[in-house]
């Protein structure tokens, strides 16, 4: 008997959806109108006045976050089954709010690098199209993360996807913008035809596209279906790890981020990232809990291999090399996903699953501030130095003090080292819950990348205090790149001084 037959598809009347809550939606909704909206009005508004579609932009994604507040006071569900309460294609608890937080803040802070970068740029960035897709992309990282059903999970995963595809590759008659959009737009089309393919095999054999229908449903298929259903999962998996840009499927980001813009390489190191494991957690954790045996070593052995390449990778970057320290900073963000994917392995081994998915959510926090802080100084000596090599920040002390110093935070908090204690904090989260899921050898591989990153991010501090060559030139910091570097100063401080916010807000509620 097939699936289908087994598990007959509702009628239209009995699917129908009876009522949407719109406040549960209204922060990815007022992304995407916010968007339409600018798109409309970069018809209208003259070249003198196209900044006014940042500040727009800007406002609307201050206000999409500030719309998640309400929805702190409990969970809600729409777009639900009549008659199945429980089963809904969005859903907003605690994971969701969380992951919202860190998705539009991360593109609040992209928005504030980026208009100063386009009004550096001199008219060469078209600005209506670059606040469409921004907000675009922003809208559909948003959407995901409250994604209950495999369809609506790939149509917000590509809905954040494709606007970063032509974000990257932007700048009109840059080969080295082209060639990263190239690269990245075909690992993204892998990812999704993979993932596209063992989602239509999971449907085959349970006959549902809801996560929670599908945990229950793929324990039980036909003899006959088992190994498509096996496929199905493998592939999925498979899908959703090109997106967290896990070992083998990292090749495109040092070129990408590269040749994209400053502020969408800092988008794509946090708010790309948080997509790509949102989605992960959610196919793991939510739909297939029952393949724990499959995904847990496969996951295991990719965040060792992932952190292990990562860190070598960066290690390996030449200080006078052109772009060396984007490229330190891409090969960084493969390291840290290494680490991120450590507690979602430890949850097929953990009789708390909640509190070690949790583990990747903190740290996603803690990564997401500081690493999009480093990037904001990175683009302040950008400004003065088109090639940004790490040699650049030779003396930054002498230029400009508090950049330094703050510089020198953000780095130490990615190392784990005191001042930056939110770093440390995550680490030993991370690092616990490879321990109590039994996990020892994959702590150990952790504890040896993390002294192989201290080389290079201590390197990188130690530079910022030495004597420059030549005449120093001073960094003008314009408003909006001072607000971007505030923000994400003053949360990692913040989070420093007190790191069990961090997992009292990182309490999944996934369960």
């Amino acid at each position: 008997m097939s699936a289908l037959a087994q598990y007959p598809v509702q009628s239209l009347a009995d699917s129908a959806v009876q009522s949407v809550d719109w406040q549960a939606i209204a922060p990815p909704t007022l992304t995407a109108v916010v968007a339409l909206v600018v798109l409309v009005a970069d018809l209208f508004v003259g070249d003198a006045r196209k900044p006014l579609l940042g500040w727009v932009s800007v406002a609307g994604l201050a206000a999409s976050t500030a719309l998640l507040v309400p929805l702190l006071n409990g969970d809600r569900s729409t777009f639900c089954l009549t008659g199945e309460p429980s089963t809904c294609s969005y859903t907003v608890d605690r994971f969701t709010l969380v992951i919202q937080f860190l998705v539009l803040g991360g593109a609040l802070l992209a928005a504030l690098l980026s208009v100063t970068a386009l009004k550096d740029a001199r008219g060469r960035l078209p600005e209506g199209e670059f606040w469409f897709l921004l907000l675009s992309s922003a809208s559909g990282a948003a959407l995901l993360p409250a994604s209950r059903d495999l369809a609506t999970l790939v149509v917000a995963l590509e809905v954040a996807s494709l606007p970063a595809f032509a974000l990257v590759g932007i700048r009109h008659g840059d080969r080295r913008s082209s060639e990263a959009a190239l690269k990245f737009f075909l690992s993204s089309v892998t990812a999704t035809t993979v993932s596209l393919l063992g989602i239509s095999f999971v449907y085959a054999t349970t006959g549902t596209l809801y996560l929670t229908q599908v945990a229950d449903r793929i324990q039980h298929v036909d003899g006959q279906l088992h190994t498509l259903a096996q496929t199905g999962v493998v592939l999925t998996l498979i899908g959703f790890a090109f997106k967290t840009a896990a070992v083998p499927f990292h090749f495109w980001v040092p070129d990408t981020y590269v040749g994209a813009p400053l502020p969408i390489a800092a988008y794509l190191s946090v708010v790309g990232k948080a997509v790509g494991f949102s989605g992960l957690i959610l196919v793991t954790v939510v739909a297939f809990p029952s393949y724990a045996d499959v995904w847990g070593p496969a996951l295991a052995a990719l965040a060792a291999l992932t952190m292990t390449v990562g860190n070598v990778g960066a290690l390996r970057q030449q200080t006078t090399r052109a772009y060396s320290a984007v490229r330190l900073l891409a090969w960084s963000s493969v390291g840290q996903a290494g680490y991120l994917l450590v507690p979602i392995a430890a949850a097929a081994y953990s009789d708390d699953a909640e509190h070690a998915v949790g583990s990747t959510v903190a740290y996603a926090l803690m990564y997401a501030a500081v690493n999009l802080g480093a990037f904001a100084v990175a683009a302040l000596v950008g400004r003065t130095s088109a090639v940004n090599r790490i040699e650049d920040y030779r003396g930054l002390y002498a230029r400009n003090p508090l950049a330094a110093l703050l510089l020198a935070f953000f780095l130490l908090c990615l190392a784990g080292l005191p001042p930056g204690l939110i770093g440390l904090f995550a680490k030993v989260t991370v690092f616990s819950a490879a321990v109590e899921a039994g996990l020892g050898w994959l702590a150990v591989v952790m504890a040896v990348n993390v002294v192989i990153a201290l080389y290079y991010y201590l390197q990188w501090t130690a530079l910022l205090f030495r004597t420059p060559e030549g005449q120093s030139e001073k960094h003008h910091v314009p408003a909006p790149l001072t607000a971007a570097i505030a923000l994400t100063a003053a949360l990692g401080i913040a989070l420093s001084g007190a790191p069990q916010l961090v997992l009292r807000f990182a309490d999944t509620g996934l369960f």
